[in-house]
């Protein structure tokens, strides 16, 4: 398994599959990070939807949403179900962002939070602007996140860095 990609590392590129959620309309199409270059990006990565945990911590990041795109940021979160499972999740709670399908966890597993063939450890990576990894929260267990004021914080660090 990889490990974690390290603070001021680039991290790993990918594309995904998503949907984005926009009042009755779910668009979706494919999320490539390093297209994203220009713009600070927040990668949450979560192990289910419609789950206690991951219901609460999205539904904070909607809430605090101006908050990240304040500094540019967009959110992207990123879990292994799939689309259809991510459009019934992101409009039962009005989620404001892309949700993304890592379905057989091969982005996970370059970033080093995979729990074997128990899913994945509840992440959250903050990079800049050229897709450097700039904070990184990994969790053991998966009953915490960071706040969107935490993560704020870390957006807030890149502008005076």
């Amino acid at each position: 398994m990889a490990k974690t990609p390290e603070i001021g590392q680039e991290a790993p590129d990918f594309t995904l599959p998503g949907v984005l959620i926009t009042g009755d309309d779910a668009e979706q199409s494919e999320y490539t990070l390093s297209a994203h270059r220009g713009h600070p990006i927040v990668l949450a990565f979560y192990p289910g939807d419609n789950t206690a945990v991951c219901t609460r911590q999205l539904c904070s990041y909607t809430s605090g949403l101006e908050s990240f795109t304040g500094f540019g940021a967009a959110v992207w979160a990123i879990s292994p179900q799939g689309l259809a499972s991510h459009e019934q999740f992101g409009r039962k709670h009005s989620l404001a962002f892309p949700l993304l399908a890592d379905d057989g966890l091969k982005v996970s597993r370059e970033y080093g939070i995979t729990l074997g063939g128990a899913g994945l450890r509840r992440s959250v990576f903050v990079l800049d602007a050229d897709g450097i990894l700039r904070w990184k929260h990994v969790t053991l267990v998966g009953l915490t996140y960071p706040t969107a004021e935490t993560i704020s914080a870390q957006l807030a660090a890149l502008r005076v860095s």
